[in-house]
């Protein structure tokens, strides 16, 4: 595998040092940044993010990285967006209040209804691959992963859904739209299928 210039994208909010220590584990070095230069010169960027998706938006927006990240995303650079980073991909979500995402892809995040207990959704979960893709590469289908979150996206475009997940619904818990992928489990606490993944997304 070539040697990616891989950036973990610092914006204050996310599980960056686990993160970076999985890419180690594979060789690959890594860098967390939130300097806009360094940023664009990536030849591969990850947005992580923990908690809540508006406050996640509002740390990316004050810290003037919004304009970044969708920079780097219309260059055509390999972008993943890891649990809450992933749902930041979308135009909208519903966690306290309505709140404007990326935009990146469209749909939008919706709370778990109701009736499906308990909330948020932790532990380790299967996720059905819905369609090939290279970040699939020597993962099986049905692999367990590791989830936490309370709210899960809706894809309005079917054909950017690459896996799905069952939790008193099946929702989208891997997506792609060109370069833009995202995923709502954790690889870097998903054991092997995780860092399997994450060295899938370093060799695009």
């Amino acid at each position: 595998m070539r040697n990616p210039r891989l950036v973990i994208l610092d914006y204050g909010v996310g599980n960056l040092r686990n993160l970076e220590r999985a890419f180690a584990h594979l060789g690959i070095a890594a860098r967390i940044s939130s300097d806009p230069e360094v940023v664009h010169r990536a030849t591969h960027l990850v947005l992580p993010g923990v908690g809540a998706f508006g406050a996640a938006m509002d740390e990316l927006r004050s810290r003037g990285l919004e304009p970044v990240v969708r920079s780097v995303a219309q260059s055509g650079v390999p972008l993943l967006g890891v649990c809450v980073g992933f749902q930041m991909l979308f135009e909208t979500g519903h966690e306290f209040g309505r709140h404007a995402g990326l935009g990146l892809l469209e749909g939008e995040v919706l709370r778990f209804p109701a009736e499906v207990r308990p909330v948020p959704h932790v532990g380790w979960n299967q996720v059905i691959q819905t369609q090939a893709h290279p970040l699939w590469k020597d993962i099986p289908d049905g692999a367990f992963f590791y989830f936490v979150h309370s709210y899960y996206a809706a894809p309005q475009v079917s054909g950017q859904v690459l896996g799905a997940t069952d939790y008193g619904l099946r929702y989208a818990s891997a997506v792609a739209g060109d370069n833009v992928m995202g995923v709502q489990f954790h690889p870097e606490k998903s054991h092997q299928v995780g860092l399997r993944l994450l060295h899938n997304f370093a060799s695009l």
